[in-house]
């Protein structure tokens, strides 16, 4: 009996001799074509930004965050020669299987979905794919994209096509590709099987094999999930602020009670994710149905940086400094701690209401390039520091240090990283998201 396309497929993936394309060498990409040129496929990686391309074949790791294991692993394949670097699509011409790790935003006005790269990436790979190559779409898509985007480009050319979203977190790239359980959507059972075929190489969580409109509900439906959990959250922490309470304590105390998690509350939600994937959940609804709740949380979590800037204003003017000419540091750029990426940065976000106040900024981050040095020169002479992400250089800073450097002992602590009795010890006055007027006071001859 002859096998099937997939089947024949299905058994070249099992024996590790194709080659696998990878189209996008960014946080998705980058750390799946590594994990496989491990496993011993023959990788060829594909990304438009010729710096980039340059720095991989080069060993150079693009990602500045703290990624444990990828830099090593990157290292050891390029030694291998299983991974190779390219700007020319034309060189994944004879790959068996393609992942396309691409942007897929949306508009920022009507936040709707703008797959200009994953078009483009498509039609790259439609030309010169063989038929029967399979086609993954990794990057996180609006439900009904494969159906109505991606399938009438690749399939009129013969191409297999499927979608496995990838549930990964900066700071654990690699530990999440491998352990995260995947939603293997397939156009078909056989084209699941296959996909599941590949991933079973490195991946140890459960591969649970779908189509692929239920592979892009699940994991829009995942963010949209935890944004509406944290803006509930950031809710609460705004009530406990107007009532004088403490959103720590009353998220300590809710999460006792079995079957609540109260999520952390914070300075905003960033990152290429969660701030876009319940906008293309919703976008799957018709014109003029609105999706209530993720509309409503959206706009509680895109408020929280003009909370913050308002608590900024606040402690100065209580201070007697009026925000023009004030100097106020702001201490982390990423979105996410120990990290590099600022796509969706709070602090972007923030930077424009104090600035509009009359403030003058700066900002300091250990990962992000633009935004390195050293901590304490950024403090000299401020009048207000904003801490805004909570890397661990932050959390451990000597605050009897940064006291002594600073022009005014006012901290505005947008992540509750700080100890407030190491803070009142230190003198400094501050405001903690969440927690009522019961700022710490410094004495007032320690004050200038």
């Amino acid at each position: 009996m002859t096998a099937s396309p997939e089947q024949g497929l299905r058994a070249l993936i099992e024996s590790g001799s194709c080659t696998i394309g990878v189209v996008g060498l960014g946080y998705v990409g980058l750390p799946v074509a590594c994990l496989l040129a491990d496993k011993g496929f023959n990788v060829i990686g594909v990304d438009l930004k010729a710096d980039r391309v340059a720095n991989i074949n080069a060993g150079r790791n693009p990602i500045e965050g703290r990624e444990p294991g990828l830099p090593e692993m990157l290292q050891r394949v390029l030694v291998s020669g299983r991974l190779k670097a390219t700007t020319d699509v034309h060189d994944v011409a004879e790959a068996r299987v393609v992942l396309v790790c691409v942007e897929t935003p949306v508009d920022p006005q009507d936040h709707r979905p703008r797959y200009a790269a994953l078009r483009a990436a498509c039609a790259g790979l439609a030309e010169v794919l063989q038929p029967g190559a399979l086609v993954i779409v990794e990057s996180t898509i609006a439900p009904g994209t494969i159906d109505r985007v991606v399938a009438p480009v690749l399939r009129p050319h013969g191409l297999l096509v499927g979608h496995c979203p990838e549930r990964v977190m900066p700071g654990r790239l690699l530990e999440n590709l491998r352990t995260m359980s995947r939603a293997v959507g397939g156009e078909s059972p056989e084209v699941a099987a296959a996909m599941a075929a590949l991933y079973s190489a490195y991946v140890e969580g459960e591969l649970d094999l779908t189509d692929p409109l239920t592979a892009e509900l699940v994991k829009t439906s995942e963010n949209a999930y935890r944004d509406v959990n944290i803006a509930f959250a950031n809710q609460v922490a705004l009530i406990c602020e107007a009532v004088g309470g403490d959103v720590w304590k009353v998220r300590e105390l809710v999460n006792k009670s079995p079957g609540r998690n109260m999520l952390l509350p914070g300075a905003g939600v960033g990152g290429h994710c969660i701030p876009k994937d319940p906008w293309l959940l919703a976008s799957a609804l018709e014109p003029g149905r609105d999706a209530a709740l993720i509309m409503a949380s959206r706009t509680v979590n895109d408020s929280m940086p003009a909370h913050i800037a308002e608590l900024v204003l606040d402690l100065l003017r209580a201070e007697g400094v009026e925000p023009e000419g004030a100097v106020v540091t702001v201490l982390g750029y990423s979105y996410l701690e120990e990290s590099d990426d600022p796509r969706d940065s709070p602090s972007a976000a923030l930077i424009p209401f104090l600035e509009g106040a009359g403030c003058k900024l700066r900002v300091h981050d250990p990962f992000v390039q633009d935004h390195h040095g050293d901590v304490l020169e950024s403090l000299a002479g401020a009048d207000c520091a904003v801490l805004m992400v909570a890397h661990s250089e932050y959390r451990g800073i000597d605050l009897a240090k940064v006291a002594h450097t600073m022009r005014r002992r006012l901290v505005v602590d947008a992540r509750a990283a700080l100890k407030q009795d190491a803070l009142r010890l230190a003198g400094f006055r501050s405001r903690t998201i969440g927690v009522g007027q019961t700022e710490t006071m410094a004495p007032a001859d320690q004050r200038t």
